[in-house]
């Protein structure tokens, strides 16, 4: 029988859902938050779509992560009816659902006009451009998300505060906690194997019933769909055990702030190995590789929403959480918003430490990639690599970055290199829709407002 991931055409995803004499296949888009959107579908739909494609409602490319509609944004909305968008399905995206019996579940990208701003389609347009520089990209993403002893219905009930973590304490690396709950954990790494998001490494992390999980590298198009499957499964699996996992940038001011970090590495197409390392170099760093950490450098505060893309995600950017304020580099340095990380052919890398575990995988992986590959095309030099606590220097202040979201989505409405490299149509509509969320929170009063103005002011 046809193994899943051995599914490379559209002949290969015919014959293994006949193999299983399946009735339904599961299909899914990915939204412009992340946000894994799909149905089941009929096997003989299924079968007609691998050929010819099929329809879904552009509105999931017209609606915030609360299915509200937005009403900003030129693509879609009432004034074009939200029609139908066609969508692509990606044969070699097949996957087994292992708590689903024998179900497959595929990924679809979308087609046509909707093709400019789907976030898989931004990333593929963005590899594309690598590869005409003459580079490979790969990536491998790693996340922290807490865990609570909650359900939907009794964290809406709890309106969302007073949550009980699912397990007590900072104990981070801890043998303890993984091999009390080893059975949950190995269920995750069960999970990670099947549905191939290779787990490289599972841990907790700092603070109560946090978890960190780093997944194994790829071709960057590969780590993007990992990521993104990885992030929807997860919440998948701990609701199906009563639990709650989370991949908010912050839930808790008292706890640590919880990061998307992406690694990034190019290597030649023409196989003559990594474009990053360079032995006779300081800090085995290639001509390349400078140039691009450069780029990244220098686009950082203008990608910044892609990258940061919630209105909480700014709760994290602040000095002493682990966390980066300002677009600077380091070798090996933790407090840095790219760390160099040192090795050889195969390791020499970059880490894009800026991320938080909200982002879109898609979209984030587009913005750190691009932004290097731009620095390469511009042959620009990185500043000079800070040593020690980078919360204990001054930085310049061309280096600063936004600090609310809606400054964040200015800067990428106004970067030339932003509509260079993602098209005007996608850096129109993912500004539109950052404005739109910070326009919805500033229709919220929060518990701190009522706390501190109702009695008093």
């Amino acid at each position: 029988m046809l193994n899943p991931r051995a599914v490379k055409t559209i002949e290969d995803a015919k014959n293994i859902i006949n193999e299983r004499n399946l009735t339904h296949v599961k299909v899914g888009v990915f939204d412009v938050d992340g946000i894994l959107r799909g149905k089941y579908m009929s096997k003989e739909k299924f079968l007609s779509s691998l050929d010819n494609g099929f329809a879904f409602c552009d509105v999931v490319l017209g609606w915030d992560s609360k299915d509200k509609l937005y009403d900003n944004v030129a693509y879609t909305g009432w004034h074009t009816a939200y029609p139908d968008a066609p969508v692509r399905v990606v044969p070699e995206s097949c996957r087994e659902i292992p708590f689903e019996d024998n179900m497959l579940i595929f990924i679809g990208e979308f087609k046509g006009e909707a093709a400019k701003i789907c976030p898989r389609n931004v990333l593929k347009r963005v590899i594309k451009r690598a590869q005409e520089l003459g580079f490979d990209p790969f990536a491998a993403l790693e996340y922290e998300f807490f865990m609570f002893k909650e359900t939907p219905q009794s964290a809406r009930e709890k309106n969302f505060t007073n949550l009980t973590t699912w397990t007590q304490g900072w104990f981070g690396y801890s043998i303890l906690r993984n091999s009390v709950h080893s059975d949950f954990m190995a269920q995750i790494l069960a999970m990670s194997e099947v549905m191939d998001f290779p787990i490289e490494g599972l841990h907790s992390e700092t603070g109560p019933g946090v978890l960190e999980a780093a997944i194994a590298v790829d071709s960057a198009e590969n780590a993007a769909d990992k990521a993104a499957l990885f992030k929807t499964f997860m919440k998948v699996l701990a609701q199906r055990n009563d639990l709650m996992a989370t991949f908010m940038a912050k839930w808790s001011k008292d706890y640590p702030g919880q990061s998307g970090h992406i690694h990034v590495s190019l290597r030649h197409r023409d196989g003559s190995g990594s474009a990053f390392y360079d032995p006779n170099q300081e800090h085995n760093m290639s001509k390349t590789q400078r140039h691009f950490v450069a780029g990244q450098q220098r686009l950082m505060p203008e990608f910044l929403c892609m990258i940061a893309p919630t209105i909480n995600s700014y709760t994290r950017l602040i000095p002493g959480a682990w966390a980066p304020t300002s677009a600077i580099w380091g070798v090996e340095n933790r407090t840095t918003a790219l760390r160099v990380i040192l090795g050889n052919d195969k390791s020499q890398r970059v880490e894009y430490r800026l991320g938080s575990a909200d982002g879109n995988p898609y979209i984030t992986l587009a913005a750190a990639l691009a932004s290097g590959l731009y620095g390469i095309a511009n042959e620009w030099e990185p500043e000079s690599p800070v040593k020690g606590n980078a919360y204990d220097h001054q930085h310049a202040e061309h280096l600063a970055l936004p600090t609310t979201l809606w400054d964040a989505a200015q800067r990428l409405k106004n970067s030339q290199a932003a509509r260079e490299l993602f098209g005007n149509e996608f850096v129109d509509h993912f500004a539109a829709t950052r404005e739109w969320e910070e326009r919805e929170y500033r229709k919220h009063i929060s518990d701190w407002e009522m706390e501190r103005y109702f009695e008093i002011i």
